[in-house]
């Protein structure tokens, strides 16, 4: 018999308690072991449309849903006694006639009641035109509209397409809301007849076979964190296929991109039994974070782990540096900082501060590895937005030379020193550490690390796999990856699917970006045609008069929170630097809620809100987030303008405070919270609608 788990499951498993998880875990773990055990109390629902339906006794009150055949079990739905099996008459599992991919339907008739309520229409109000009027049945049917559902998507209009959305099945749900937005959708092919419904990768989004007790297990543990189980077919495409060079996948924040490198990086190394995998990330943090996730992903294949590393980049470099060259001794940026000073103590004819000195040795002559005065004249300083003439670049030069001349001396190297090394160590060494490297936010990978990738992974075939997103790019400058060997051009994918992020959340976040972002060799990124695939309430943005009020506030949002059901670990509190983490802990602990401030580690805590500056929060996610003390001054930081000495530099400090904030609003699944204790940053007017 076989045995499958729903996605509705596990979505109805993450809002029950942990005691009531406990149970539910018990008595599925039963199920699947002895699925005929005389001690398990069916009960057969006899007002639900599909017969096929039954309960399954968890306790007194908590009921299981499952659909039983012949041949296979499914546990479809989990809650309190009534709401399971109100669930249970509503729904039904059918084989849709059009794509063979089994799918859960809503019964229409029943729906009826929650999206058709007429409200009383004003004389003047316009009459909205229906979107599908003029879209043959056929046609629908072959996105996935189940047949008893073609008449209302044929006269949904803007004001009901998401309702409407929320009750279809996801693949009928994402293309009718790209056709809204002027997209078409990819059509699956559809199964031949006879073949197994589950098997279609539409199916295979919602439905997954449990093999063993371990595999459950694995589903169940962390049963919000879908991704582990559950796949979307434009994902699983891209990480299975074979590339014949560089290859990456972008889009917004919430579309996927991070699971799609855990799942690339598992499928590399389940793919060659003696492949080495190098899953890699710019930060400490973000690997820390990954190596979690990653343990989740395979923790029922352990031996996978054997032959799949996640390092931060810089520590990874620094570990094959000691290996191949030798133990580096790495300058700090204290010490450049006192190297330039000095360099730059005599100088005449200097008009530039030590900040700028600092930014330009790091960002260009450092970067680059400028090591000849005509290498620094003729460079193309790309992010760099201060005009330098040929005069200025002389007397800059003389600076960084003897910067350069000093640290030889001390025998001590940058880390872009360190990276360019190791690229040109292997490249003429044949013999590779890894077979496969896939990297994650490669949006802030900077140009040594690149060069250092290049070199690692080569244009092999799936040598090098890059994720990240352009709106999310915080602490690297623009500059060409073609120039370093790196060609993702005709090998670059964009999802476009939001499955973390509501629509209403997604929508006020992407107001802090452009809706059109490229990179310096051309290759875009179109925002606009993402789309979410369920709704919540509205973000709520609040300007309050004080910190105390603010506090109170957020206090109050918090205990509502977990009023609506939610534990702590789903919550999240983010301000723009740890000089405002006060007013977070005050805020959780006026609502008596526990609380863990997150360090460089970023492991939540179970029953605890997670507190956080923003440049800690890539990777994380949680169903209600807020976001404290967006104040003037504070986002963008006062510091970071300040220390500005060309006006058009600004643009660079703007774009990227932008692009945290952006950030953290993305991190919010259902719940987003915005607010200010004093003057309110000119960032919340672009949130207002």
């Amino acid at each position: 018999m076989e045995f499958r788990i729903a996605d509705t499951f596990t979505d109805s498993l993450s809002r029950l308690n942990g005691e009531e998880q406990k149970a539910v875990k018990t008595t599925a773990f039963d199920l699947q072991m002895n699925p005929g055990n005389p001690g398990m109390k069916f009960h057969k629902l006899d007002k639900a449309k599909d017969r096929n339906f039954w309960s399954v006794r968890v306790d007194s009150d908590i009921r299981l849903i499952i659909h039983r055949t012949g041949t296979g079990m499914l546990l479809c739905y989990v809650a309190h006694h009534d709401a399971a099996y109100r669930w249970a008459e509503r729904r039904k599992l059918e084989i849709h006639p059009k794509t063979g991919a089994a799918q859960l339907v809503e019964v229409r008739e029943r729906v009826e009641e929650i999206i058709v309520p007429k409200y009383v229409e004003v004389e003047s109000s316009p009459t909205r035109p229906p979107l599908f009027a003029n879209i043959p049945n056929e046609e629908l049917l072959k996105y996935g509209v189940p047949p008893e559902w073609i008449d209302d998507v044929r006269a949904v209009d803007e004001d009901t397409l998401l309702t409407i959305a929320d009750h279809l099945p996801a693949e009928a749900a994402e293309a009718l809301l790209n056709l809204a937005t002027g997209i078409t959708p990819e059509v699956a092919q559809p199964t031949i007849p006879g073949a197994d419904p589950f098997a279609h990768p539409d199916a295979q989004r919602r439905f997954r076979t449990m093999n063993n007790v371990e595999e459950l297990e694995r589903a169940l543990e962390y049963p919000w964190e879908k991704w582990t189980i559950f796949l979307h077919p434009a994902q699983r495409q891209l990480i299975e296929r074979d590339y014949n060079g560089p290859a990456r996948v972008s889009g917004s924040a919430g579309t996927g991109k991070t699971i799609v490198a855990l799942h690339r990086a598992v499928h590399l190394a389940r793919s060659k039994s003696s492949a080495r995998v190098l899953l890699t990330t710019f930060s400490e943090t973000l690997a820390n974070a990954l190596r979690t996730r990653l343990k989740r992903l395979i923790s029922n294949e352990p031996r996978l782990g054997e032959r799949l590393e996640v390092h931060a980049i810089d520590s990874l470099g620094q570990r094959f540096y000691e290996t191949n060259i030798g133990r580096p001794h790495i300058a700090t940026r204290e010490l450049i900082r006192q190297m330039l000073e000095e360099a730059s103590g005599d100088v005449q004819g200097l008009r530039f501060s030590q900040h700028f000195l600092l930014t330009e040795w790091e960002q260009v002559v450092d970067a680059w590895q400028l090591t000849t005065w005509e290498a620094y004249r003729d460079v193309l300083r790309l992010g760099r937005k201060t005009r330098l003439k040929e005069e200025q670049r002389v007397i800059l030069w003389s600076i960084f030379e003897k910067v350069r001349s000093c640290l030889a001396e001390r025998g001590v190297v940058t880390r872009s020193d360190m990276f360019s090394q190791l690229a040109s160590h292997f490249v003429q060494n044949q013999h590779l550490p890894f077979d496969y490297a896939v990297v994650d936010e490669s949006q802030d990978v900077n140009v040594a690390q690149l060069r250092f990738l290049a070199a690692l992974g080569g244009n092999r075939i799936n040598g090098l796999f890059f994720a990240g997103d352009l709106g999310q790019r915080i602490f690297q400058q623009p500059f060409s990856w073609k120039a370093l060997g790196v060609d993702v051009r005709g090998r670059s994918r964009t999802l476009r699917i939001n499955y973390r992020t509501s629509h209403q959340i997604r929508m006020r976040a992407d107001l802090l970006l452009g809706p059109e972002l490229s990179d310096v060799d051309g290759n875009i990124e179109d925002r606009r045609g993402t789309v979410s695939v369920f709704n919540g309430p509205d973000p709520v943005v609040k300007t309050l008069n004080s910190q105390e009020e603010e506090v109170e506030v957020v206090g109050r949002w918090l205990r509502d929170r977990i009023d609506d059901n939610m534990v702590p670990h789903e919550i999240g509190i983010f301000v723009r630097s740890t000089d405002e983490i006060g007013r977070a802990r005050r805020a959780a602990e006026s609502a008596n809620i526990p609380y863990k401030i997150l360090d460089d580690h970023v492991e939540t805590v179970s029953g605890h809100i997670s507190i956080s500056a923003i440049h800690l929060a890539k990777g994380l996610e949680f169903r209600a987030v807020a976001i404290m003390g967006c104040d003037d001054e504070i986002i963008p930081l006062q510091k970071r303008i300040e220390m500005v000495v060309d006006d058009a530099d600004l643009e660079e400090v703007y774009n990227t405070e932008r692009h945290l904030l952006y950030v953290a609003c993305t991190r919010a699944r259902d719940y987003l919270l915005v607010t200010s204790g004093d003057t309110p940053s000119e960032f919340l007017d672009d949130l207002q609608l």
